[in-house]
Formats: C-alpha cells, structure tokens, sequence
C-alpha cells in the first residue's frame, strides 16, 4: 500500500490509497487504483487555500474556446459588426456609424430648387439666344428683355451650383461664391424688372421721342448701373460681410447675416412700392390716349382693357413670388425652422420661370423670330399689328 497526495481543485490536498496484488510473481495482476492528475508547473508553485481564490485560479485557468485562438483580424472580419467599418479603412467596434460613415440625406427641397433653377436656365437661353441672334431688336425694351433674360439665366445656374456645392463640395468659399451669386442674379432680375416698367411708363409718357437714339443709350447705361450695383452686393459675402463666425447673427439664407438681409428685404419692398406707382400711372396714360383716339381706332379701348387686365396681373404675380419671402426675411432669423424658408423662397425663384413668358414670349416681335428660328416660316393666322402709345 503506498499513500500519494495529490491536488484536487475542489477539495485541495487529497490522500489516495494504492493497492497492488501481485499473483504469480506479476502473471495477473488486480489493482484498484485512482491515478493522481498530473500537476502543471504553475500549480506546483501556487496552492490556494480558499474556495473563492480557488475559483477564481480554476477561472483563470480554464482552457480557452477554439474560436477564441483566431486571430483578432479574422474574428473582427467574422463580425458583421467589426466588418461594417473595415471597407473605410478603420475598425470602429461600434454599431452607430460614423458621420463620415453616414449617407447623406438629400432634401426634396433642395430637388426642387435645382429642377426649378434648371427649367428657369433653359427658358431664358432661348430668350437671349433669339435677341442676339435677331438683329432687329435691339430698341430699349428688348435690351432691358435682354439683360433680365441673363440675369434670369444666372439664377437658374445659381440654384443649380449651390445644390452640387451642398451635396459634394461643401466648404466656407464655396457658400461664399454660390450665395453671392444667388444674391447677384436675383437682386438684378428685380431691378430690371423695374427697369422695364420704367421704360413702359416712358414709352407712354415721351411716346413722340423715347424712340431715339439717345433713348437707347440712356438704357444701356442703366443697364450697366444696374449690374455693377448687384455686383457690388453679390460680392459683400466674401468681402466679410457674412455669418460664418457667427452663426448667431444668421439670416434665414446664411451666410447672408440678419442685417443685411433685412437691408435688402426693405429695399425689395420699396422697389415693389414704386412699380406700384408707375403702374399707377400707366394705367391712366393709357386710359386717356384710349380715350383720345377712341374713335379713329375702334379696337384701342379692347387693347387698353386687356393692357390694364394685364399689368395688374403682372404685379399681383410678381408681389405673391416675392412679398412673402421679403417679409419673412425681416422677421425670422437662422433659428426658425428651415422648412418655413424652402416654402418662402421656392415661389421667389418661381417668379424666374414666369418672366419670360410675361416679357419675352408674349411680345409679337419676338414671336415672329421664335417661329422663323423654329420652323423657318410664319403661321397665316399670326398679328403683327405695329404697337400703339395706348398698348401696355
């Protein structure tokens, strides 16, 4: 009988007992026997003696899963989690993506700014291209058509670069250009507006001698005033005149500031008041050459109704594409809700896509030449009666 101590890790030190019977000198042999475990070094060098420290050496001690002998690489590419930010180039542990991560959102908002910049562009193309292709405009009227037609087209292509510059080139100068622009085209389309309702009230006014020589290059220096003073207000964003330090003095367009865009908000309504006024007065020009040649021309009072008709429907377009943004610039600020701005400045631009068909498409030179340009003839049942002073 021989006594072995063994250890156990659940009962520590234990005593077994060896039994051996040898019969005929090791021809058969009977042995009860519990074979001690093998102890490993480090077991030999640390005996625990309570049941928790026990535990937690058996803890420690445990042989480890396969699959936790993987490298860590191959366990992180068997992850769906590990795996989602590895085509990226980093190993982010984290379901929640990552903003860089994150796909870009874009607004139906935004969509229909840049489908509506597009349709203006391509309208007032054809406007500039039927002028400058036509020789035989060129009286003041047409070169005020015309300079609206660019300044039109300029927006359109404004709306356009502002959403590509949002969604892909995203930075400080870039806001800067697009918003100047913006504020450029725009602030030039209103002020040729008035410009043109000036020459309508001349034309009437001075109906003997507007048609001179002179006449037209007094327009084309208003013209020229007209865009070097939008010019100079596209070009006070990047002068330093923006909100992109503070975003606290925001406007409802940044990075137009709250001051700046209540300047021009203001000035925008006084531009309205004063066609307001002209048209007034157009209107009672009109009425009284109506009057005065009423019965040479049958057709004049017609006309001057239909003219009348005509011009309050322009205002009354141009004052809803416009008054509401005005005055919603004057009482908002960065912090109202962004929607409220979209549903403001979508009708604004709007106002771009119907100049063309108030000022260009519906002036009968002009339409002579989109049928000659187009179908190379004039349809037989086509007016071309020559303007009166009573047509508005």
């Amino acid at each position: 009988m021989t006594v072995v101590e063994t250890f156990d890790v659940r009962g520590g030190i234990r005593r077994h007992v060896r039994w051996g019977v040898h019969i005929n000198g090791g021809a058969a042999r009977a042995r009860r026997q519990h074979r001690p475990r093998c102890r490993p070094k480090s077991e030999a060098r640390f005996l625990p003696t309570a049941r928790s420290d026990l535990e937690h050496f058996v803890a420690s001690t445990r042989r480890r899963p396969a699959t936790a002998m993987i490298h860590p690489f191959a366990a992180a590419m068997s992850s769906p989690i590990h795996n989602a930010s590895l085509g990226s180039g980093t190993w982010n542990s984290s379901p929640v993506r990552t903003p860089e991560q994150r796909p870009v959102a874009v607004s139906p908002w935004d969509i229909a700014l840049c489908v509506t910049g597009t349709l203006i562009s391509c309208e007032n193309a054809i406007v500039i291209a039927v002028l400058f292709y036509t020789p035989s405009l060129r009286a003041p009227m047409f070169i005020l058509i015309g300079s609206l037609a660019l300044a039109d087209t300029l927006a359109g292509l404004g709306l356009i670069l502002n959403f590509i510059f949002t969604y892909m080139l995203n930075t400080e100068l870039v806001s800067l250009i697009s918003g100047g622009l913006l504020i450029s085209a725009f602030s030039a389309s209103v002020l040729n507006i008035l410009a043109i309702t000036v020459d309508r009230y001349l034309s009437l006014y001075n109906a003997l001698t507007y048609h001179t020589e002179r006449a037209v290059t007094f327009t084309y220096v208003v013209v020229a005033l007209i865009w070097l003073a939008c010019l100079a207000l596209g070009s006070l964003p990047l002068l330093g005149w923006n909100c992109l330090r503070d975003e606290a003095s925001c406007s409802v367009c940044r990075p137009v500031t709250k001051h700046n865009a209540v300047a021009l908000a203001v000035t925008f309504l006084l531009v309205f008041a004063l066609m307001m006024q002209l048209y007034f007065l157009i209107c009672k020009i009109a009425l009284r050459h109506a009057q005065q040649i009423a019965v040479q021309h049958h057709f004049v009072t017609i006309s001057t109704t239909k003219g009348v008709s005509t011009l309050s429907a322009i205002l009354c377009t141009f004052a809803v594409c416009w008054i509401p943004f005005a005055m919603y610039s004057i009482v908002a600020d960065s912090s109202y809700p962004v929607i409220y701005t979209y549903a403001t400045v979508l009708p604004a631009t709007c106002n771009s896509v119907i100049n063309p068909i108030i000022y260009a498409f519906r002036n009968p030179d002009i339409q002579k030449s989109l049928w000659l340009a187009c179908c190379g003839c004039i349809p037989a049942n086509f007016s071309l009666r020559p303007r009166t002073s009573s047509d508005v």
